[in-house]
């Protein structure tokens, strides 16, 4: 099961134009090293032909949509946990995801007692006792 990426330029993330940003999301790089690279590049060759390219890339790419940044709803559809396992990749460290996911964990355990509470509750009775009239 593949997803298809696709090479967009990220503006929320971005620093100039979200061209850095995009190529993070694209390789799944942390952010801080491709600019780095980026400006090492950019030092190295004089900075024409990276000028040129960042430019043209501003261009070129379109812009990441703007639902992809946010969640809707937080309590029931959250974004999967990416877990770095090198210091390159993009991601939580794995200490810090479990912490996450303890968190969740604690949010769906905490729904759930309140989902028991009213069903066991007589409120619960007595409402659908009313819905069978």
């Amino acid at each position: 099961m593949s997803t298809k990426r696709e090479l967009l330029r990220d503006p929320v993330r971005g620093k100039i134009a979200g061209v850095c940003a995009g190529l993070s999301d694209y390789f799944n790089m942390e952010l801080w090293l491709v600019r780095i690279i980026t400006v090492s590049a950019f030092i190295l060759t004089g900075g024409s032909f990276v000028f040129v390219i960042y430019i043209a890339a501003w261009f070129i790419l379109d812009k990441k949509p703007r639902n992809a940044h946010g969640k809707t709803d937080t309590s029931l559809h959250e974004d999967p946990l990416e877990v770095k396992f090198k210091v390159w990749q993009k991601g939580e460290p794995p200490r810090r995801a479990l912490q996450d996911l303890k968190d969740r964990l604690g949010r769906v355990d905490t729904r759930l007692q309140e989902i028991e509470r009213y069903v066991t509750s007589t409120e619960f009775t007595v409402s659908r006792e009313i819905n069978k009239l």
